[in-house]
């Protein structure tokens, strides 16, 4: 039995596999971690590994107090993946975005594929039907831009995503929700629709904490999984033992 664990910007995502089946999935701050990790090898005594991933401040020496009777596998950039790297500067690939393309390699096999990380950020990450990663983009995710909007202007307001955004705004807030959400959507659109230009046998991959919000609003044809990232790392872990 397995526990991985994904270390985000903000969040800690815990999820329990049983092969590829999930047990549990379960979402925490950084600061229970531990108790939630004690919990859940409470409950799930079978649990041999541990599979970590982190982009945030948590480091490998920061579990290390797990029992010893577990093996802690920590992912980096040095670890096996199912892919070739073609990054030009493969040391600064974020591990996430490793994680994800490693998912849709496993998953996906034999086709071109887009992963679409709509969080924090929104990573855009291609890999072609001959398992090469090749590259892609980072922009603001929504609740950044608008946090940017508000803090570095003067009279702006802080506004939350609504589920009602128009396009022609007739006040500022209904202004500033038609700029953020659409220009999220008309730019991933557009993403998707110039690579579809240039590539053939292609799957869109969503994922991330706004796969939901995002999804019913897109018009391409997606493949809309918000525990994407550690479905793939159990992929990856599975993987990583099959190809020692």
């Amino acid at each position: 039995m397995l526990l991985a664990i994904d270390v985000g910007n903000t969040r800690i995502k815990s999820a329990v596999f049983k092969e590829d089946t999930l047990l549990e999935f379960v979402i925490t701050e950084p600061s229970v971690i531990q108790n939630k990790i004690k919990k859940i090898l409470y409950d799930y005594p079978e649990i041999s590994d541990f599979i970590i991933s982190s982009v945030g401040e948590l480091s490998e020496n920061d579990f290390s107090w797990i029992k010893k009777s577990i093996k802690i596998h920590f992912v980096t950039p040095t670890s096996k993946f199912p892919f070739t790297n073609k990054y030009k500067t493969p040391h600064t690939l974020g591990i996430d975005r490793m994680i994800l393309a490693s998912g849709a390699v496993t998953k996906f096999p034999n086709q071109n594929r887009l992963v679409i990380d709509a969080g924090t950020a929104i990573t855009y990450d291609f890999i072609d039907q001959d398992n090469n990663y090749l590259g892609g983009a980072i922009s603001a995710g929504i609740n950044l831009r608008y946090k940017a909007l508000h803090t570095y202007t003067a009279k702006l307001p802080l506004l939350e995503k609504s589920e009602d955004s128009i396009l022609i705004g007739q006040t500022t807030s209904d202004s500033i929700h038609s700029g953020v959400i659409n220009g999220v959507i008309f730019e991933i659109e557009g993403f998707i629709e110039e690579l579809k230009s240039k590539y053939d046998n292609f799957i869109i991959i969503l994922t991330g904490g706004d796969t939901d919000f995002l999804a019913k609003r897109l018009k391409s044809t997606i493949f809309a999984n918000q525990n994407f990232l550690t479905e793939s790392l159990n992929d990856l872990y599975q993987y990583q033992r099959t190809n020692d």
